[in-house]
């Protein structure tokens, strides 16, 4: 049974940091394309991060030069940290994987079969 797992969400205050872990169960993260999404209350999931099958990470203009995702294929997990955090970063955040190694974009949610739970993030002081 193919199940991606987040953890890592949190409270913390702006100007923070967390680090959300995206785990995947019975498949091998290696041959997949993974993103990361967000949805605030209200408003559409998007894009925040992905990182294709050779490690081409792409980050939203929002969270550029302060999220970094990365991926540890021998723990079958991908990681987002986030730095700098702001409370506009407040959102269920979810990973998502996907099988094809191109896609017109990365940060459109159709492209991607499998979803995790989401892993709530929340920032205020």
């Amino acid at each position: 049974q193919v199940q991606l797992v987040e953890s890592g969400g949190g409270l913390v205050q702006p100007g923070g940091s967390l680090r959300l872990s995206c785990a995947a169960s019975g498949f091998t993260l290696d041959y997949y394309a993974i993103g990361w999404f967000r949805q605030a209350p209200g408003k559409g999931r998007g894009g925040v991060s992905s990182i294709t099958r050779g490690g081409i990470a792409s980050y939203g203009d929002s969270v550029e030069g302060r999220f970094t995702i990365s991926r540890d294929n021998a723990k079958n997990t991908v990681y987002l940290q986030m730095n700098s955090l702001k409370p506009e970063d407040a959102a269920v955040y979810y990973c998502a994987a996907c099988s094809r190694s191109s896609a017109i974009s990365w940060f459109i949610s159709v492209v991607y079969a499998d979803w995790g739970q989401g892993t709530q993030v929340t920032v205020a002081s």
